[in-house]
């Protein structure tokens, strides 16, 4: 009578099914004692983040005179009323070179302008104190966007240009398909992810926030954009991996592991943006930025943006590289610490060939117009890569990827470690796991 009362007790733990469909955590939880130490290294972390985020909180984007260059400027909603097909050489005022030649862009381009047939729209703004005002915009026959009846379009607003002159069509409206993409995305996420998509929206929503709200803010305030982007990438990090992946050991574990590789990251960054004299001022948007706002570091915003790029790809892999461990464990409850990081670092590998290459792949693709433009001048390699432009690209490229190829045995070791510390009676899995064995034994006992 004994053996058959002893049986229930134990039976819950030998299944783990409940713990672990609410937790999404390991089927196997760690003790008490090892919960208490991640908890004395993340509570002060976490705390420090928050006090950084206080700290550092600017309050909104700072005011400035609109220059209307570029981005800067001011822009209203507008809609094509009309579109008429004209001869060019009646509105426009460019004229053929007196040689017809046609082999240089301009000369081309005068040609066309006089030859060819344009479209003269008629664009009614439909925001803004000026709403329903109208007025011209001629389209060039090469011009690479053509405007169409119907189509919702950006206006720009110049208020010291002549009245006739004030708006212009800088692009086009592109809200409803944005919108349906990312209606179809977040779909997609929620239905195959189900909570745990739903969560991973919520993360990204807080992500986009504190970026929005709390990094670029604090860079134009004039804060040092390298502790802004340590500050905002650990709050990022802790939300979107806490929430995606509930608050257990195994996801502060991965926590710890993003962290040492975020710091690798910014040491190594730091180094070779220095070392390699990389001004982060390269194109127009990044000049326009410097001019208007002359205080920013620019070197110290392209090392941000090392960090923060890097920073999805590491949830990615210190999450798989835990999981990875924690299954293993929960496979061979015997295996030491060292056997498991030797089977993890054997997944790792795998993990390291495909997201280098992702990370190369996603660079080069960004910086595929730049690219061709160099391979149309015929330069060399080493001209390429020397250039500041592409130069930055390897220096993010390659600063990304080994902080990526870094966090794989740094995560593989700490989880290892932390989850083979348990032992039989520390009040963890491994106690709940010895008792169902003992209980197997009692059965064949009775049953001979």
């Amino acid at each position: 009578m004994t053996s058959p009362q002893s049986d229930p007790a134990p039976q819950p733990p030998q299944g783990h099914s409940h713990g672990h469909t609410h937790s999404h955590g390991p089927a196997a939880p760690v003790s008490r004692h090892l919960r208490k130490v991640i908890a004395a290294v993340l509570i002060p972390f976490a705390t420090a983040v928050v006090v950084g985020l206080i700290a550092f909180w600017p309050g909104g984007a700072p005011d400035h005179e609109r220059t209307g260059v570029g981005f800067d400027r001011q822009t209203q909603d507008g809609k094509v009323v009309q579109v008429v097909k004209v001869d060019c050489a009646d509105v426009n005022a460019a004229q053929v070179p007196p040689t017809g030649d046609t082999s240089t862009p301009s000369g081309r381009e005068a040609v066309n302008e006089q030859e060819g047939e344009c479209a003269k729209a008629t664009i009614e703004v439909t925001s803004g104190d000026d709403k329903g005002r109208k007025f011209v915009e001629v389209v060039q026959p090469d011009a690479p966007r053509q405007l169409k009846e119907g189509q919702g379009v950006v206006v720009a607003y110049a208020p010291d240009a002549p009245r006739d002159l004030q708006y212009s069509v800088t692009d086009v409206d592109r809200k409803v398909p944005m919108a349906v993409l990312a209606g179809i995305f977040a779909l997609a996420v929620v239905l195959v992810g189900r909570m745990r998509g739903v969560m991973a929206l919520v993360a990204l929503v807080v992500s986009f926030a504190v970026l929005t709200l709390f990094i670029l803010p604090a860079i134009l305030q004039g804060s040092n954009p390298l502790v802004v982007a340590v500050i905002g990438a650990s709050a990022i990090m802790l939300a979107a991996l806490y929430l995606c992946h509930g608050v257990t050991a195994r996801t502060s574990v991965a926590v710890v592991g993003t962290l040492i590789s975020l710091l690798l990251i910014g040491l190594l960054g730091s180094l070779f943006i220095g070392w390699a004299n990389l001004s982060g001022n390269t194109d127009d948007n990044t000049g326009l930025i410097h001019g208007l706002y002359p205080d920013i570091d620019m070197s110290g915003l392209l090392l941000a943006g090392v960090i923060i790029g890097s920073l999805g790809v590491l949830d990615d892999v210190t999450v798989t590289q835990t999981s990875a461990v924690w299954e293993l464990h929960q496979a061979d409850p015997r295996m030491g610490w060292k056997g498991l990081y030797r089977a993890g670092i054997r997944i790792g590998r795998d993990h390291i060939a495909s997201v280098v290459n992702t990370l190369v792949l996603a660079y080069a693709g960004a910086a595929l117009p730049l690219l061709l433009l160099f391979s149309i001048a015929q330069s060399s390699v080493g001209t390429v890569a020397n250039s500041e432009l592409v130069a930055e690209e390897i220096v993010r490229t390659l600063v990304g990827s080994i902080g990526l190829v870094a966090s794989v045995p740094v995560t593989t070791v700490l989880a290892a470690l932390v989850v083979s510390a348990d032992r039989p009676g520390s009040g963890g899995a491994q106690a709940a796991t010895a008792a169902p064995a003992r209980t197997g034994r009692g059965r064949r006992r009775k049953s001979g």
